[in-house]
C-alpha cells in the first residue's frame, strides 16, 4: 500500500516539498477480525527517524496480530510543534479512515523509541477532542490514543535528566523554564492518559532510567494502569534487542500487555 499523506494539501509549517516536509503514514496492514492497529514512531533526537526502529516494529506487531503503521514525522529543522501536530493528525487520519483500513476507531495505540517516545508521551497527554467546526473531517476527531508504548523514551525536558540533543533539537538552545516544563510529560500526566507500558535499561548513557521512571510514577500518582520494566545492563538505541539474551525479552512481555489490553490477538 502506499504511504498515506498526512496533509495532501501541504502540511502547516512546511518548508518546503520534500519527502522530509511532507509527514506520512507508511501502512502494514492485516486482514482479519482483530482491527487493533498501532502506529510506530522511530528514535533519532528529533534530528532524524532510526530505521530499526520503524519497519522491524510493525512487522513484529503484525506477528502479534496487530496492523501497524511507521510514522514519517518532521525533525530538525523542524521544532515544536510540528512533530507532535504530525503524530495528532496521524491518529486522526487513522481514526478517520479505519472503516477503509479495516481497523477498530477505539484501538489505535501508538508507540515509540527514545525522541519518538517522547513524542509518544505528548500524543499521550496533549491530546486534545478535535475541533467540531473545522471544515476537514479529519480535524474533528480526537486525537487521543487507546494506549501508550515506550521504549527508552526522553519525557522530561528538565535537567539533568533530560537528553540535551532532543531537547535543543525539539525546542532551540534559548528555551525558556516554561517551555521546559510544558514539554515534560511526567507533569503533563492525568488520570485519562492512556494505559501505558515502558521499557528502559538501568545503565542507558543517552537517556538516563529516570525518564521512565519519573512517567511510571506520574502515572501511579493518577491511578492510570501501567507496565515498567527496567533492564539491569544494556545501552540506549537497542529496537528489538534481538541480540541481548536479557533485553530481547521486552517484545515479549510487551506482546503479553498488547494482550491484556485487547490488542494483541496472539503472543
Amino acid at each position: 500500500m502506499n504511504p498515506v499523506i498526512l496533509w495532501p494539501e501541504g502540511a502547516p509549517n512546511a518548508l518546503g516539498t520534500t519527502e522530509e516536509d511532507v509527514p506520512a503514514l507508511f501502512p502494514y496492514l492485516l486482514e482479519g477480525d482483530n482491527r487493533a492497529a498501532v502506529i510506530v514512531c522511530p528514535g533519532g533526537g528529533y534530528e532524524f527517524r532510526a530505521d530499526h526502529e520503524g519497519k522491524p516494529i510493525a512487522l513484529w506487531l503484525n506477528t502479534l496480530g496487530i496492523s501497524a503503521f511507521v510514522l514519517r514525522y518532521r525533525v530538525a529543522p523542524y521544532r515544536y510543534p510540528n512533530a507532535l501536530s504530525d503524530a495528532k493528525r496521524a491518529i486522526r487520519t487513522v481514526r478517520h479512515r479505519a472503516a477503509e483500513f479495516g481497523l477498530d476507531p477505539a484501538r489505535i495505540g501508538i508507540l515509540g523509541f527514545s525522541a519518538g517516545g517522547h513524542l509518544v508521551s505528548t500524543a499521550g497527554t496533549l491530546y486534545d477532542a478535535g475541533d467540531a467546526g473545522s471544515a476537514d473531517p479529519i480535524e474533528r476527531l480526537s486525537s487521543r490514543p487507546d494506549l501508550l508504548m515506550l521504549c527508552y523514551p526522553v519525557i522530561t525536558m528538565q535537567d539533568p535528566y533530560t537528553h540535551q540533543g532532543s531537547r535543543n533539537a525539539l525546542l532551540g538552545p534559548d528555551v525558556s523554564a516554561e517551555e521546559i516544563d510544558s514539554l515534560s510529560s511526567e507533569l503533563n500526566v492525568t488520570e485519562d492518559t492512556p494505559p501505558t507500558f515502558l521499557w528502559h535499561t538501568s545503565e542507558d548513557a543517552a537517556v538516563p532510567v529516570e525518564n521512565s521512571l519519573r512517567f511510571a510514577s506520574a502515572l501511579g500518582r493518577n491511578g492510570v494502569p501501567f507496565d515498567l520494566h527496567v533492564y539491569a545492563l544494556g545501552g540506549h538505541g537497542m529496537g528489538m534487542a534481538e541480540e541481548d539474551e536479557h533485553v530481547r525479552h521486552w517484545t515479549g512481555q510487551g506482546a503479553s500487555w498488547l494482550k491484556l489490553n485487547g490488542f494483541a490477538e496472539r503472543v
